[in-house]
Parts: C-alpha cells; sequence; structure tokens
C-alpha cells in the first residue's frame, strides 16, 4: 500500500512539474466558483430553485459520473446558512427506518423513539422546529435516489406531509441514475411521483462541450495553453461517452503519458494508454 501510494505521488509531481501545472487540474472536488457554468449545470439550478421556492420535489438524474453532484452543489451553494438549513443524505438499498435513521443523523435529533413513527414524529418536529421557531427554511436532498427500495417510494411522501397541506415545510430533491423515474412511475410511488413539479437529466458532453470542458480545467492549473491534441479531445470524448468523471481520469492519465515520453503535447496514443489503466 505504501509502495502504491508513493508511485502515485511520483507520477502527479512528475506531470505536474513536467507541464507546469500549479495544482491538479481534474481533481476530484472543484471548488464552487471553479466549476464551469454549462447549460446543463444552470438547467438545473433552476429547476432547484423552482422546486425549492414551492416547496415541492425535484429530480435529477444522469448516468454515473455525469456531474449531478456537482451540479447540485452549485445549485445550493447560492443558500444562505442563515436562511436555510440544507440536510444532504446518500440513499442506500436499506428500509424506510433505515432512511429516516440517517436523516435524524443529519439533523442531530439525539432524542426519539426508534420505531418507524417515533422517527417520523422526530424529523417533523425538528423540521417544524426550524421553520416556526428558528425562522428558517428547511431542505433535503437525498443522493442516489435511484437505490431506495420500492417500499420506501411508497411511504416517503409522508414524511412530507404536515398539519395542512398548504405547509410545504420539506422540498426534496431526490438526485440518482435514469432507473429512478422508472421507480417513479410505478402506481406504488405515484403519492410521491404528484409532488415531483421540475425535472433535469444531465446528458455527456458534447465533443465541442468537451473541448472547452478540458480547457477550462487547464486554465484552473495554471495552463493557459491547450495540451490535448484535436485527435486527444476526440479520444477522451469518445472514451468517456462524454460523461466527466471518465474524462477527468483519462484527461490525467493521457497527461502522465505524455510526461512520461517528455511530449508537450497529449496525443490519442496517449489517452489510448491512460483507457487502458480505468474502467
Amino acid at each position: 500500500m505504501a509502495a502504491a501510494f508513493s508511485t502515485e505521488r511520483t507520477m502527479n509531481k512528475e506531470y505536474k512539474t513536467f507541464f507546469g501545472f500549479k495544482k491538479e487540474p481534474f481533481g476530484n472536488k472543484v471548488p464552487i466558483t471553479d466549476i464551469l457554468q454549462t447549460p446543463e449545470v444552470k438547467s438545473v439550478k433552476q429547476r432547484f430553485d423552482y422546486a425549492l421556492g414551492l416547496g415541492c420535489i425535484g429530480v435529477v438524474t444522469g448516468d454515473v459520473g455525469s456531474g449531478k453532484s456537482t451540479a447540485l452543489r452549485y445549485a445550493a451553494s447560492g443558500l444562505h446558512k442563515s436562511e436555510y438549513r440544507v440536510f444532504y443524505i446518500t440513499a442506500s438499498s436499506g428500509s424506510l427506518i433505515e432512511l429516516y435513521r440517517q436523516i435524524t443523523e443529519a439533523m442531530e435529533i439525539v432524542k426519539f423513539k426508534g420505531s418507524r413513527t417515533g422517527l417520523l414524529a422526530a424529523i417533523r418536529t425538528e423540521i417544524q422546529e426550524i421553520v416556526l421557531a428558528g425562522n428558517q427554511k428547511v431542505l433535503l436532498i437525498i443522493d442516489e435516489a435511484s437505490l431506495l427500495r420500492m417500499d420506501v417510494f411508497a411511504e416517503l411522501h409522508t414524511l412530507l406531509q404536515f398539519r395542512q397541506a398548504s405547509e410545504m415545510w420539506l422540498p426534496l430533491i431526490l438526485a440518482g441514475q435514469p432507473t429512478l423515474i422508472d421507480k417513479l412511475e410505478y402506481r406504488s410511488s405515484w403519492p410521491l411521483a404528484s409532488r415531483v413539479i421540475a425535472r433535469s437529466h444531465l446528458l455527456g458532453q458534447t465533443l465541442p462541450g468537451m473541448k472547452v470542458y478540458l480547457m477550462h480545467h487547464l486554465k484552473l492549473a495554471g495552463v493557459d495553453r491547450e495540451l490535448f491534441s484535436e485527435q486527444a479531445i476526440t479520444a477522451i470524448h469518445q472514451g468517456s461517452g462524454g460523461l466527466l468523471r471518465k474524462a477527468n481520469h483519462l484527461a490525467r492519465g493521457a497527461l502522465i503519458a505524455a510526461a512520461r515520453e517528455k511530449s508537450m503535447t497529449v496525443s490519442a496514443e496517449h489517452v489510448r494508454l491512460a483507457a487502458t489503466e480505468i474502467f
């Protein structure tokens, strides 16, 4: 393990030095201010704000690595902490009671009964206190929601119900793979799906979009020149299917391959070499 870590650190240092990068050009978590505001990212934010404003449900879907989490971070970044309490949950394939436990942990609720009814009551009470006593708004984001079981979809709407139907105190954003839509279309999910008022689906980047994306991240890392040949950009686009996470891996690997050969231009062959290292 130590040897592998040392090798990785050496590889990173070598290619950064060779190309003159000031920091990692294709890191896993980009600061909010550095996120490329693509039309897809802007679309997510528009629908996010719409669902939030009406206290309803927004849905964000996309394949693995399409940028859902990044788009959600960007959309939520404009919410001021003094006005909003945002609770973020990563879903699992567990039961409804397990999801409720995740929510109580996120809300830091320490006093509640262990039953499903007790957990639900505790969550509702906490939300009411935040809204009425704390004079704040609440938002719940459930990422990887496509993993939720059908019995969870069938009852999750009860979490959004308060004393009166007009009290829309808990807007909800569900994000996940495209199968999330399939699950919402089941008859048992209709009570939940009927509250959905906005949907965004993230597709892979186009070839021109990929070129802009790669150049954007090179500039963020301190290199203001194109390092990827047109053929390399095409290879990254085709190899990633336009999905940003895989494009990051291919671009970084190709840069390492080019640096090893002392080539200041990344070629399609360098991308091919990088592709042998990833899935």
